[in-house]
């Protein structure tokens, strides 16, 4: 599409070095003009480099949950020997389409050492052969899973959150969302930790100015991606796609939302937080300069990743247990 500024002038040296290893790697990972089974063997490779090394948890445990749709498998990492510990539900992205609990492994453990809570990594079923809902209902199977034997997995069940990045941030808040309008059961969530997530914008100032070949994230390829989730063109307008478009004004746990600034979702982002904090929800917005989509992976080269794990741990740590009765509002909850 015409008109797109020049993102590899504009990312820091960092960035650029990590694209140049991303390259190196496999080449054309993100290309949406070869089949999503070739795009899925790119991407592991790919990811497989950046997962490498990082901290090492006390436990892991890996089992499958029983859902509507068959078994889901999940991984769970304990940072301490805690025998009860509170837990984060961690959902990859990688367009609905690509990414698994190995993908995203490191960023699950880190989140784990640096929020002293269990994280648990959900590999729900990826598209086209799961159309939508099904994710979200796979990830709400988990966490009722999660409420109905807490103790089974050594987890407090009133002190839930939700991380995701991308199309995970997406499901985490669209998770969320079901337990509260479907199934009535939003008690017990601290926070939720929402990294440059697709919330539901069609058109944007970010999308006409960013994507290319380095985040596989153009008009073209973002629409790919929305043909292979849906079910049918309605389902984007849903509020379990479409979180923009949901009931905001009540009802939402703290949120801790980052975007990158060269990303085509940055405005989803901004918007997300914009309306969130209108609202009333304690809400931290953080804008990552020189950085792309996808950057939360790249925590052996960019220091900006670090960082930003790092606030994303602050702000859980610094937020009261949902069920012990107080609530944080905007202004209460102390922001690194």
């Amino acid at each position: 599409m015409p008109n797109k500024l020049n993102v590899p002038q504009m990312w820091s040296a960092q960035m650029g070095a990590v694209i140049a290893q991303q390259n190196a790697l496999a080449a054309n990972a993100y290309s949406t003009d070869q089949t999503f089974e070739e795009m899925r063997a790119a991407y592991n490779t790919e990811r497989a480099f950046w997962n490498e090394g990082g901290p090492r948890p006390y436990s892991t445990r890996e089992d499958n949950v029983t859902t509507d749709y068959g078994p889901v498998r999940v991984r769970m990492h304990r940072p301490t020997a805690d025998p009860v510990l509170p837990v984060i539900v961690f959902i990859h992205g990688g367009g609905y389409v690509l990414g698994n609990l190995d993908t995203h492994d490191r960023i699950s453990r880190t989140l784990a050492e640096k929020t002293g809570a269990a994280v648990l990594a959900v590999d729900y079923t990826l598209s086209p052969e799961a159309r939508f809902p099904q994710a979200v209902r796979e990830c709400v199977a988990v966490v009722q899973e999660l409420r109905a034997h807490a103790a089974q997995w050594g987890v407090d069940a009133g002190d839930i959150s939700f991380a995701g990045d991308s199309g995970g941030a997406n499901l985490g808040f669209a998770t969320y969302l079901w337990l509260r309008d479907e199934l009535g059961e939003a008690a017990g969530v601290r926070a939720m930790l929402l990294f440059y997530g697709a919330y539901g914008m069609v058109d944007s100032e970010s999308m006409r100015l960013f994507g290319g070949e380095w985040d596989g994230l153009d008009e073209a390829d973002y629409a790919y991606y929305m043909d292979m989730y849906k079910g049918s063109d309605s389902d984007t307008e849903s509020p379990y796609f479409n979180i923009l478009g949901a009931d905001l004004t009540r009802d939402v746990p703290p949120c801790f939302i980052v975007a990158a600034a060269l990303d085509p979702l940055r405005d989803d982002s901004r918007t997300l937080a914009a309306m969130l904090s209108a609202h009333g929800t304690p809400t931290h917005y953080e804008e990552v300069p020189g950085v792309i989509h996808g950057f939360l992976h790249h925590s052996r080269m960019l220091d900006a990743t670090v960082q930003v794990l790092d606030h994303a741990s602050v702000f859980h740590r610094a937020l009261a247990r949902p069920s012990s009765g107080t609530r944080a509002t905007a202004g209460q909850v102390p922001l690194p």
